[in-house]
């Protein structure tokens, strides 16, 4: 059996898959201030009466440091920049520590000028001074040669607690992004690694040494030890576990809009024949323009919730969550609240939901019911306008789905597929009020926690190769090796194939699951003075996103339920 777990900023949710389709499924409140206690009730309710020895392994998803950046509440970091000649690194500034330093290294890997020790260790003292703990380093081109970060790390080892360095967390070229993305590394890394040490210790207070994983943004999992270097990679976790909550009961040879309804926001995809769409350069998020490889989502504003209120005589929901709702002890009336005095809430107090949305009533000069139903139908018709937004921006470019680049496709989805809570009243109204066939995902309730639990082990590989310089290197593997002016574009193919399935290996795939995927190959001859003098290679491998071998077993047995 596997558990799966959904630690959203309203409720966690787990569940317990196996041969018998859903075999448990629980919600408890999240407490971020207590996550240990928030997931140690969590796992024991959802493993009661169960032998440790038949939990397989859990897979885990959260929104945590996804809220962390979209409410602005990243822990200060440091940030040490060598960019050399040309562009500014200043254009690309994250935060107050922000350095730029001297020393360079140009495109083909060569040192231009060498990096200034002192220099480093000043900026050092004055952040280590200032309470900076965790700090990003990124060369313009250490993609091709990380020896400046490198250097750089071992001077400011001494000071800090934690170092995040670019060519590492990316390896790809584009400096400005791999700027944002190491910042966000770094920014997230107290919170992950408290989320990180309370899912372990958990887990260790019941007795279950059991595999840990966690889902991605691009709709895979990684080996939750491994996530501690790269803890970017749990950012827009949350809405990736709807998709895949999705995919497994999508119907075939249709398009899909999934609408993941949540406490305090709702996530958006598009699903194509039960393929979702892929980010292919990086995530968006904020300001910040990242190469974290993430599923095409988007997030806005409006939750169950969502603060409800009036300005001037217009309703507005959202996109603020004060609290929970006035119905389970909340100060400020929501969309949830709606429901209660519709008749359509579950275990709250809907005497305390008619109090909340009285005095919203009396300035609109309807009947207490008559108001409820207009936040309530003006919830769903936002949602449903920030959906076709999203399908206007979507084909306003190239459309890629984890599976391939799909040529000038115009997508146009006729129906939506709903989770969360409030999922069939929802699905029911947005039906009524709009050109959508609409479909509740099975287990609504708990669809986020069964994709996380049914997601497979994904990862990702670039490889550069230098016939001039004899050389190949996976700088995110620390990986190099000596190869003879003879290699090709086919020998890098084969290197990376066998260094990216040893990568997923490690971080828990199945040898049943590894589906490879080759996105980039590209090879260009090095002339000097009318002389050839070399090839430089480059490619990028995947194990594609998707859910487990023997997921239908599964879920066939969820949609009969």
């Amino acid at each position: 059996m596997i558990i799966g777990l959904d630690v959203g900023g309203t409720h966690t949710d787990i569940v317990l898959v196996g041969d018998n389709g859903l075999e448990r499924k629980i919600k408890v409140p999240t407490d971020t201030a207590a996550l240990f206690q928030t997931v140690l009730t969590g796992i024991e309710k959802i493993t009661q009466d169960i032998p440790p020895e038949k939990i397989r392994h859990a897979v885990l998803s959260t929104t945590l440091t996804t809220n962390a950046i979209v409410q602005n509440k990243l822990s200060p970091v440091g940030m040490i920049i060598s960019g050399g000649p040309g562009i500014d690194p200043e254009l690309f500034r994250t935060n107050d520590h922000y350095f730029t330093v001297s020393g360079s290294i140009d495109h083909s890997g060569k040192e231009i000028e060498p990096i200034d020790q002192t220099q480093i260790t000043d900026i050092a003292r004055r952040m280590q001074s200032d309470g900076i703990r965790h700090v990003g380093v990124v060369g313009k081109f250490s993609a091709r040669n990380p020896d400046h970060e490198l250097q750089i790390n071992d001077i400011l080892a001494p000071y800090f607690d934690k170092i995040f360095l670019g060519h590492r967390i990316s390896g790809h070229l584009n400096f400005p992004r791999r700027i944002h993305t190491t910042f966000l590394n770094a920014s997230v890394y107290p919170i992950h690694k408290e989320f990180f040490e309370a899912v372990k210790a958990s887990l260790q207070e019941k007795g279950l040494s059991v595999p840990i994983y966690i889902l991605k943004a691009d709709g895979g999992t990684m080996h939750f030890d491994a996530s501690i270097d790269f803890p970017g990679q749990s950012i827009l976790s949350g809405p990736s576990a709807s998709v895949m909550g999705s995919v497994a009961f999508a119907p075939a040879d249709k398009e899909i809009i999934v609408m993941d309804i949540g406490g305090s926001t709702t996530d958006l995809a598009i699903l194509i024949n039960q393929t979702p769409l892929l980010c292919p350069l990086g995530i968006e998020i904020g300001k910040y323009k990242t190469l974290i490889r993430a599923l095409n989502s988007h997030s806005i504003g409006i939750g169950g919730d969502s603060e409800v209120r009036l300005e001037g005589t217009a309703l507005k929901i959202g996109p603020d969550r004060l609290g929970r709702a006035m119905a389970y002890g909340g100060s400020t009336p929501t969309p949830t609240d709606a429901l209660f005095v519709l008749g359509k809430g579950d275990g709250g107090d809907r005497e305390k939901s008619i109090q909340g949305l009285t005095p919203i009533a009396q300035k609109l000069g309807l009947s207490v019911e008559a108001a409820a139903f207009e936040i309530f139908d003006l919830a769903c018709q936002d949602i449903l306008t920030a959906a076709r937004e999203m399908i206007g921006r979507i084909n306003s470019k190239p459309v890629y789905t984890i599976k391939e680049a799909l040529d000038n496709y115009q997508i146009s989805p006729r129906h939506i597929m709903v989770i969360g809570g409030p999922a069939p009243y929802f699905a029911e109204h947005m039906e009524q009020i709009s050109e959508f066939t609409a479909l509740k995902v099975p287990q609504w309730s708990v669809a986020n926690a069964i994709g996380t639990a049914l997601s497979r082990t994904t990862c990702e590989l670039t490889l550069f190769a230098d016939t001039q310089k004899g050389i190949a290197m996976a700088p995110e593997e620390s990986f190099s090796t000596s190869i003879p002016s003879s290699f090709t574009k086919k020998d890098a193919l084969a290197l990376g194939h066998e260094l990216l399935t040893q990568k997923a290996l490690q971080n828990g795939a199945d040898i049943k699951d590894l589906d490879v995927d080759v996105l980039e190959e590209l090879e260009f001859n090095m002339v000097r003075g009318f002389r050839f003098t070399g090839k430089n290679i480059r490619v990028k491998l995947q194990v594609k996103p998707g859910l487990i071998h023997n997921h239908q077993t599964i879920t066939d047995k969820i949609s009969a339920m």
